[in-house]
């Protein structure tokens, strides 16, 4: 079966397309400085800010407390916070909500404490923190090396093992 040559530019194209987003939204990122996280809400930490953490790794989480993917991803996210606090792994959920009563600090607060979150939680109602990042999707996770440079990205459920491996290397850098 013959194809017209625009069928097989088309096809190109897509195929191009899809390698280069796919490539892109999951595993080891392009290397670029971190944004600073600039909410003033926090939960469970005082701010923290990417400049005062170099030296340690940092998972940067977006989620929000309705979603249910975020709630799948979130055993994952708190098992390394347990597993790799002490070793220099710090994990800051930036929580941007999707829907009216998540933007309620309360709620995400009641959230908090009844699923045992324990680690630091930005409340990015505006969006700030979002945009920065460049973000658009619930969940997503930024690994941040000890120099401040975005390494890794994961877009929404899975990956576990890779993200695992992506902090216990990170972490192993000097």
């Amino acid at each position: 079966m013959r194809h017209p040559p625009i069928f097989l530019l088309i096809l190109a194209l897509a195929f191009a397309v899809s390698t280069v987003w796919l490539g892109q939204s999951q595993g080891y990122a392009a290397m670029q400085v971190a944004p600073e996280i600039t909410n003033e809400t926090w939960i469970n930490s005082p701010r923290l800010r990417t400049t005062d953490l170099k030296g340690k790794v940092v998972l940067v989480e977006f989620w929000t407390f309705g979603c249910y993917n975020c709630q799948n991803v979130e055993p994952y996210v708190k098992s390394w916070h347990d597993k790799f606090k002490d070793h220099g792994l710090v994990v800051i959920a930036v929580h941007s909500p999707e829907f009216g009563h998540e933007r309620v600090v309360k709620n995400v607060r009641n959230y908090a404490r009844e699923h045992g979150i324990p680690y630091a939680i930005a409340i990015d109602n505006d969006y700030k923190t979002w945009n920065s990042y460049q973000n658009h999707y619930w969940p997503a996770m930024y690994l941040i090396d000890k120099k401040g440079i975005i390494r890794y990205r994961r877009i929404g459920e899975g990956g576990y093992d890779q993200t695992e491996k992506a902090i216990r290397d990170l972490l192993a850098e000097h």
